[in-house]
């Protein structure tokens, strides 16, 4: 889903017919959970100014924002309702269109309180799920439990070795402790890691930081979960992870 910043002309503000209507009934769209997914989506609309439709609870008619800025290490992001009014307290349904073949959808409730020196800036945590309509997007694989998945780089002088959590075609995602991941930051570039997908399967790739979100678990207490995106991986190790991905591993599911 990622554009290169040189090829986007980011729009400008949403006019009347830039609105986008609600996910159908009728439909069955995907559920997208993992915020990696939901930091790129929203990414990739703050880059091209696409505009979002807000229908706040009970509205027929929605209010055009645009997302101004997206944070994937807090993570949290920031709309613009410039050209509009904010919506009133209470909960409020996010629609979107990426790319013209994907519409994104989800639902928040805040105050909806301005930003302190602008009054039609809102803050925002990402969502913890989002509605996805025909999206074209690389099957993401969630690792079996009691199987040693991880992956080994070096980086900064320091040796690291992480559990793997999950991955696609595109990317891994890994997890640790916060003392476990210190030193790696969104944008860092991993040369050479080496991933090992069970007993069968090691892949060598580089790597690059996308999202760092930090998160509490009753067992392990304190962790940092870490996106990375393949920077390189040979068109042989390419192969061999699509006959990986398809190969009948159970796919990772959302819980409803």
């Amino acid at each position: 889903m990622n554009v290169p910043a040189a090829s986007i002309a980011r729009k400008g503000p949403p006019k009347p017919t830039d609105a986008v209507s609600r996910i159908g009934a009728n439909v069955e769209p995907h559920e997208m959970r993992d915020p990696f997914d939901i930091g790129e989506a929203l990414t990739t609309l703050a880059e091209r100014g696409d505009a979002v439709t807000v229908y706040p609870a009970g509205w027929i008619e929605g209010l055009l924002a645009r997302i101004e800025s997206v944070d994937p290490e807090l993570p949290h992001f920031v709309f613009d309702f410039t050209g509009s009014e904010l919506p009133p307290p209470g909960k409020a349904t996010f629609v979107a269109s990426i790319g013209g073949n994907a519409k994104l959808q989800f639902e928040m409730e805040r105050e909806w309180q301005p930003m302190p020196g602008n009054p039609f800036h809102v803050h925002a945590e990402f969502p913890d799920s989002c509605l996805v309509l025909n999206r074209r997007a690389q099957r993401r694989i969630e690792t079996p439990v009691g199987v040693n998945y991880t992956a080994s780089f070096g980086l900064g002088g320091r040796s690291y070795e992480l559990p793997l959590y999950d991955f696609s075609q595109g990317g891994v995602g890994l997890r640790g402790t916060p003392e476990q991941c210190m030193g790696l930051s969104v944008g860092k570039k991993i040369e050479g890691a080496r991933l090992e997908l069970g007993p069968a399967l090691t892949l060598v790739a580089d790597l690059e930081v996308r999202l760092l979100r930090p998160f509490r678990t009753f067992l392990l207490g304190e962790q940092v979960q870490i996106g990375c995106s393949f920077a390189s991986i040979s068109m042989q190790m390419q192969e061999t992870l699509e006959r990986f991905v398809t190969s009948g591993v159970p796919e990772r599911r959302a819980v409803r």
